[in-house]
């Protein structure tokens, strides 16, 4: 459980939190540092078309403070100055590292040429990466996948490309962007690119437990680990991976009364970030990971499915809780 370095940057602990949409805002990215493990948090994933042409709801996504810090703020964009443009801004706007993502395979953003897509053409994927460089001075680091597809496997020109560059570390999700989440992801092929590279390689796909991220770090021999969706509901596997590396001792998982209160804690910060309105409308889709596996999860999901207010939600929560 080392400490290491991107760029400048020195992150205290070798776990990093994904990018995720509708995710990972002020209030996740806090709740995940306070109760602790994570190293390194990312914002949610912002459009350098939308910081080009001023989108409004590209500043309600600045939501980040001094105790989240270092904190990694994620663009992407299919055009080089409209990448540029967007690190540039993000940077401004008080980003420790930028990180261009190559590895999105959301149709809507492949569509644009950006995200996974830049895997069918690496030369375009270079242009970014130069222009990007040229602006901003904080480090920078990019997010990609293995290939477009399992016979289009275009990581490692990539790598290669992105440390000549200039960037300053890369993180791989072990899929083909075709694959989507489904499959399994290659860990071999991250081992590949880290023997290949002298830049920092962060691994990314299937650590669900403290013991597979043991297994991840000794086959891959990568320099940290990206969670993702195993932390939706879980802020917890963080400070557990760490123990477990440190003490070889496996922690318990949360009860189900501190994950009732954990999760009335996002409802709170949420509420805080995005509005009473909003929160309300957004916390449904965490509260169904935070009571996956409680008894009478599918019927506690359905009370709060139909909730409209962040007072009912509140409700439901103390009244599943004193159950608890």
């Amino acid at each position: 459980m080392n400490s290491f370095k991107i760029g400048s940057v020195v992150v205290e602990t070798p776990l990093v939190l994904a990018p995720m949409a509708g995710v990972t805002n002020h209030a996740f990215r806090l709740i995940c540092k306070q109760i602790g493990g994570v190293g390194l948090v990312t914002s949610e994933m912002f459009s350098a078309y939308a910081i080009k042409f001023r989108d409004p709801r590209t500043a309600t996504m600045i939501d980040w403070t001094d105790e989240e810090r270092p904190i990694s703020v994620q663009v992407f964009g299919g055009d080089p100055e409209t990448v540029a443009i967007g690190a540039r801004a993000m940077q401004e706007a008080g980003a420790d590292i930028v990180d261009v993502n190559f590895g999105c395979p959301v149709p809507k953003v492949a569509r644009s040429g950006s995200g996974a897509f830049l895997l069918k053409d690496v030369g375009k994927a270079r242009e970014i990466l130069i222009r990007a460089r040229q602006v901003v001075s904080v480090p920078l680091t990019i997010k990609t996948r293995i290939g477009w597809a399992e016979d289009d496997v275009t990581v490692f020109d990539l790598a290669r490309t992105a440390e000549i560059c200039g960037v300053d570390a890369i993180t791989i999700h072990g899929r083909t962007a075709s694959q989507g989440y489904s499959g399994t992801a290659d860990w071999d092929i991250i081992a590949e690119v880290k023997k290949r590279v002298g830049i920092p390689v962060i691994a990314n796909g299937d650590v669900k437990t403290p013991q597979d991220a043991e297994q991840i770090f000794e086959k891959t021999g990568c320099d940290a680990i990206m969670i993702g969706r195993a932390a939706m509901g879980n802020p917890w596997l963080f400070s557990r991976i760490t123990e477990y590396l440190k003490t070889g001792i496996v922690p318990p998982e949360p009860d189900y009364s501190m994950k009732l209160v954990t999760a009335r804690e996002h409802l709170a910060l949420l509420t805080t970030v995005l509005g009473a309105t909003r929160a309300a409308r957004e916390m449904r889709g965490h509260l169904a990971w935070y009571i996956k596996g409680m008894p009478g999860a599918p019927v506690l999901r359905n009370r709060l499915m139909t909730t409209k207010s962040v007072q009912e939600i509140e409700e439901v929560l103390d009244e599943a809780r004193s159950k608890c």
